[in-house]
């Protein structure tokens, strides 16, 4: 019985990442097992194995795969049923996710230092911070790969709505449902922080408050001193540049 579990989790773990054939059962002619053995072995070591070796080669990589993969994310038809990516994309994804960490889920650690390798001219660790809350939508500590292809397909292939919903969901730090100054503040600071000191036009030390004046100025519409979610919606869908900026997402995958 503790073969069978086995056997059925490395089936799901490879159909995942497209390494293994449903039709036939043998594993994938773009890939193959050797290949991604070999990929695990040279993966971060996050997570090592932890079982006794096997008696055949085999069981050994067996082993090491299940040990490594800490995290199984769910089966691939139901992945799918619940995001707009189709089979090929959500394997796509898998393996990069898989590449840079192969416990199957992200601490907030590693997801500083993945983000920070896109801005390496400023420092990307509060920014980084603010995103990985949106996407540990469970509150506990780490993103697994379910976390990460929802918060993705909202951002990617949600209605104009779903999107910034989502975005509002970021700004609005203690999640109390409106956004302060001092919250969009902290935003904008993690931003130009990001962006580095050497950008040109060279940026102002005063920039990140003065964005968030200009932004209060749009959105606060009854003057209260927060934004509350049906504000944000409705001047973001009056904003022409803001509603230009949500349809480049529409093509990235």
């Amino acid at each position: 019985m503790k073969a069978k579990n086995r056997d059925q989790s490395l089936s799901d773990s490879r159909e995942l990442d497209g390494s293994y054939d449903q039709l036939t059962g043998n594993p994938s002619n773009s890939q193959s097992k050797k290949t991604i053995k070999q990929r695990f072995l040279k993966l971060l070591p996050c997570c090592q194995p932890s079982v006794a070796p096997s008696i055949s080669q085999s069981n050994v990589e067996d082993d090491f795969e299940l040990s490594t993969v800490c995290h199984r994310p769910e089966s691939m038809d139901k992945l799918q049923e619940q995001t707009k990516f189709t089979k090929k994309e959500l394997q796509v994804l898998y393996r990069g996710f898989k590449n840079e960490c192969p416990c199957g889920v992200v601490s907030e650690e590693n997801f500083k230092t993945i983000y920070s390798q896109f801005f390496p001219q400023g420092d990307s660790s509060m920014y980084a911070h603010f995103l990985f809350e949106a996407f540990d939508t469970n509150k506990n500590g780490s993103v697994s790969f379910e976390d990460f292809v929802f918060g993705l397909s909202i951002i990617l292939r949600g209605t104009i709505n779903d999107r910034l919903n989502w975005a509002f969901n970021l700004y609005d730090l203690n999640k109390d449902g409106c956004i302060t100054k001092e919250e969009m503040l902290d935003i904008m600071r993690s931003i130009y922080d990001m962006m580095g000191k050497y950008t040109y036009p060279t940026m102002q030390d005063d920039a990140p408050r003065d964005h968030v004046e200009s932004f209060f100025q749009k959105m606060d519409q009854n003057k209260d001193g927060v934004v509350t979610i049906e504000e944000f919606i409705e001047s973001c869908k009056k904003d022409e540049n803001i509603m230009q900026s949500m349809q480049l997402f529409d093509n990235v995958i």
